[in-house]
Order: C-alpha cells, then structure tokens, then sequence
C-alpha cells in the first residue's frame, strides 16, 4: 500500500469519534439528496405523463379568421372604423395531407395524426347530452395519446359505424358497449353509431363529454368533407416541442402551438421543482464540505508535531498534500455509500407509506442506478474539495516550527 495510503488510513483511525461523526454527516446528506432526487424524479415523471399521455405534443392548426374594413381612406382623408373581431367556423387545415407528409420527414416526428374535432349532442330518449367529438384514425391516433390503457370495456379499435364513450357519459345515459346511440351535429349531420369502448381518464368532465369516432365520420357529420381541424404531433424529445412547432409554423404558414406554449404554467412548475431540487443539493454539499474541512483543520493542528516529523525526515510537501486530499476523498466516498444504502431504505419505505386508497403507489418511484453513482462520485468530490485547503496549509508547515510548537 502507499505511503499515503496507510498514513491516511492510521489518521483517520487515531480520530476515529471525529471521523465518523463526519462520515454520518456525508451520509445523511447523501441520503437526502438520493431521496428527494429520486421523490422529484418520480413526482414529475407522473405529472409529465399524465399530462402529455392524452394530449399531443405539437397541434397545428388553420389560421384564424380575421375581419377586415370594407372602407378604405383616400388620400389625405382620415377614416374612423370599428372593426369588430370576426366568429371563427369550423374550417379544414390546408392542404393537410401535404402538411401530414411534410411534418413526418421531420427529425424527431415519432407519430403524426390527422384529427376532426367540433361540437355535437346524443340523443336518446329524453335525454340530450352535449359533447365533444374527436374524429380519428385508430392506427396513428392510439399511437398518439395513451387512449388504449384508459378503456374499461370494449376496444379503442373502431371503424366507422363505432363510437369510444368515457365512463360517466355511459352512466348518465344508461349505456354499455353495443348499445347504439344517435349522434347530431348543428350542421344537420346525424349518425346511429354502436359503442365500441368504453374509457375512464380519471376526469369527470372528460369522461362525461368527449366521444372518439372514426374520421371520416365525424367529417360526414361536421359538414367537412375531405378535411380535417388538426394536424397533431409527437416528438422524440417532447422537450423540444416548441423549437419544432417554431420550425413547423415557419414553414406552412400555419397556426402551430407545442404543449409547453399551452401548458406554460405547468411548464414554470417543472422547473421550479428542477431548481429546488437543485438548490436543496446545492445546501447539503455545502454543509458536507464545511464539515469535512473543518475536520481535516482541526485535524492538522493536532497533528502539525507528527506533520513535521515527517516532514523532517524526507517526506515531500506533495505527499503531506495527497495525504490529506485522500482522507477528504476517503470521508467523501465511505460516507457517500452509506448515504446511498440509506436513501435507498428511505425510498423504499416511501414506496410502502405513500399508497392510495386501493393499494397502488401514490406515484411510481424508480431506482435510477445512476443517481446512485453520481451521489458517490459527487460527495467524494466534494471530500476532495473540502480538503484541500487543510492539505495546503498542512503542506506549508515549516518542520522545525512544527516540531517545536
């Protein structure tokens, strides 16, 4: 073993209460930090998910209707006009198959889907229910948004003649799947459909309003024969979502709108977690840090005669410094494992505690193996920063002063 090595070890050892008091402090901090990393981790993993599972990434849309005067002013002449914003129609996306087949060349397109939305009532009976129809193609659709995991019965898979229902609407009609169920639009347009599926999203208001049918239906119905209302999107990255519509808009003239521009407020809460998460780390390292050096200061003092002894007969001012640095390491590193088995032990307890009514997990936590190795790699960084102001103060000691004092 090297010199510094066993003098390191024998250092620590003659300490042995201040070591592991310092070590337990690097190991709580660690614990914590692979905690919450994880608990952040997952929180925004469940919100990021149940956010983007049931909404595209990228819609784009029609330009909006816009009013124009029909006077205009002659030279010199000074016209007052009040223009008054302009009712938007149900209008198609032009030339959306091009749009369609353009955006799929794009890179990190994983899905796009043509979709036909507008308003519409179910009749049955005595009842008239007002809803949102989502005209679709199942096998791009489906690929788009996680519809397939929210049917409770039946199948996502329709065809023309079929109809997906949410859970509420079922219940406020007295309907299951194989009931029919007539469809109007306030184009005149009427459908007798058969409900395929049926879905819960864990909204009542979703539940109680959208109904999904095939494409070419809901044109039929909404008077939009050939066309569709949206062009929707998923990326790769959903991160860069609003780089991409940018580019989208730029090259179609088109309206284009990413989920971070809609969901800005959730956005700003995501990173907001990120920076608390960020400065939380930040805090604990350095109260590890302080910690470690003032050990390690005490530390020379206590030993500054042993230090001049040593450096007296022949040991060099570099092995005095890497003898230090490597008990800072050492701090860093043992207690930086201990404070990953503990956070460890935290989170599975959490996994244990933080349950929901029915026995499922409150949000899903995954053991990142990497968290793991960046706590240790981190802390023992952190160890060696730590030291090194006690190793160049313990490698500026004159040898006679030391001996002497």
């Amino acid at each position: 073993m090297p010199f510094e090595w066993i003098l390191a070890i024998r250092f620590m050892g003659q300490a042995r209460m201040q070591t592991l008091l310092i070590m337990a402090g690097v190991a709580l901090g660690v614990s914590v930090i692979v905690f919450i990393s994880a608990l952040i981790s997952g929180l925004q993993t469940n919100l990021f998910k149940r956010t983007l599972d049931f909404q595209a990434q990228i819609i784009i849309l029609p330009p909006k209707e816009v009013s124009r005067p029909l006077h205009q002013a002659g030279s010199g002449v000074m016209l007052a006009t009040l223009v008054q914003p302009r009712a938007q129609r149900l209008q198609s996306v032009d030339q959306w198959q091009t749009v369609l087949a353009q955006v799929a060349k794009m890179d990190g397109v994983s899905v796009v889907a043509p979709v036909v939305s507008g308003a519409g009532f179910i009749v049955r009976g005595e009842a008239n229910k007002t809803v949102g129809l989502t005209g679709i193609e199942p096998e791009t659709y489906l690929q788009l948004i996680a519809l397939n995991s929210k049917i409770i019965a039946g199948t996502a898979n329709i065809t023309g003649t079929d109809m997906l229902v949410g859970l509420d609407l079922a219940k406020d009609l007295g309907v299951w799947t194989g009931d029919k169920l007539n469809l109007q639009t306030a184009s005149g347009g009427t459908a007798t459909l058969s409900i395929r599926g049926i879905f819960d999203f864990g909204n009542s208001g979703l539940n109680s309003r959208s109904v999904y049918i095939a494409l070419r239906t809901a044109q039929s119905l909404l008077d939009l024969a050939g066309g569709v209302t949206s062009v929707e999107v998923n990326l790769e990255e959903p991160f860069a979502a609003e780089t991409v519509a940018q580019t989208i808009q730029a090259q179609t003239g088109l309206k284009v709108d990413s989920w971070i521009a809609t969901n800005a407020q959730f956005f700003s809460a995501l990173e907001a977690q990120s920076m608390s998460n960020t400065v939380i780390r930040f805090f604990v390292g350095l109260t590890a840090a302080l910690g470690i050096a003032s050990v390690l200061v005490v530390s020379v003092v206590q030993k500054s005669k042993a230090i001049g002894i040593l450096r007296a007969t022949g040991t060099s001012r570099q092995q005095i410094l890497r003898l230090f640095l490597l008990q800072g390491a050492l701090t860093g590193l043992i207690g930086s494992l201990l404070g990953a088995f503990v956070g460890w032990l935290f989170l599975i307890a959490w996994r244990n505690i933080a349950i929901n009514a029915d026995g499922t997990q409150l949000f899903p936590i995954t053991f990142d193996p990497m968290l793991f190795v960046y706590a240790a790699v981190g802390a023992t960084l952190v160890g060696i920063l730590a030291a090194l102001f006690p190793a160049l103060q313990a490698a500026r000691l004159d040898p006679a002063v030391a001996i002497r004092g």
